[in-house]
């Protein structure tokens, strides 16, 4: 066992303690992204949330998502499938140096809307029992005018990363595994101990926001599959934690 992971262990271990020892609890969430077929790599992902009881929120693109991928997680009690753009194209200008977006302040309204739409007619169809009408966005980013699109579009939620807000039903990521750039891979022990830091601190002062683990099984690495396991290990068996129905985290931030 390295130093670095006995120590991310250890760190983990001791915030959750804290919450248990005043009767609280982090309530945790994950959410994987840019699901479309049956592959290895989805199968252990869905080996953990099985092994440790947690719902994972497969982000699914809808326009390239197959038949096979909904046969596979027809009778999947943790799999809940949520929206993933349409399909994961970018509209924005990289030559002027814009971050990617699919419906970014480059889209014409319209346009930006029958894709929501048609997203999720078809993952309705695809997974009648698994889909959450609940949207996120290729690379994390919506531009607002689409935002405020979602709910006409049937989309009754919105998930991207960390800070920002849009609109009121969200329900956010804040630990993404993965260094993606240069050479892409598990951002490290160290890394992940000091993110959680931060966001473990905020909760023992502002209260309940689910803390949400942003995981892309198809670009994992050794690092990043050790990390769904050694989080699990504790995370999901602690009493310090909780793991909320997916579904149910989307419910009580949904605007009627």
């Amino acid at each position: 066992m390295t130093s670095d992971l006995a120590a991310f262990r250890a760190h983990l271990t001791a915030h959750l303690d804290w919450f248990a020892e005043r009767g609280t609890q982090v309530r945790f969430w994950w959410r994987d992204d840019d699901a479309i077929a049956p592959t290895p790599a989805l199968e252990r992902l869905l080996a953990a949330a099985n092994a440790h009881d947690v719902d994972v929120g497969l982000a699914v693109i809808p326009k390239t998502a197959t038949e096979a991928l909904a046969d596979r997680l027809r009778d999947e009690p943790h799999a809940v499938v949520l929206q993933h753009g349409w399909q994961h194209l970018n509209h924005q200008r990289k030559d002027l140096g814009e971050k990617a977006s699919e419906f970014g302040d480059r889209r014409a309204p319209g346009d930006a809307f029958a894709e929501l739409v048609a997203g999720r007619e078809r993952l309705e169809a695809l997974f009648p029992a698994a889909f959450v009408p609940a949207f996120v966005p290729p690379w994390n980013r919506i531009a607002p005018p689409a935002a405020r699109q979602l709910a006409d579009a049937g989309l009754k939620g919105l998930s991207t990363f960390t800070w920002e807000t849009l609109i009121p039903a969200q329900v956010q990521t804040h630990l993404d595994i993965i260094k993606w750039k240069k050479d892409r891979r598990f951002i490290g022990w160290a890394s992940a101990s000091e993110r959680l830091e931060l966001q473990f601190l905020r909760r023992r002062n502002t209260g309940g926001e689910p803390l949400g683990i942003l995981t892309h099984h198809l670009d994992h690495d050794a690092g990043c599959e050790a990390f769904v396991e050694e989080f699990l290990a504790i995370a999901a068996h602690h009493p310090g934690a909780a793991w909320p129905p997916i579904a149910d985290l989307f419910a009580e931030v949904a605007v009627a």
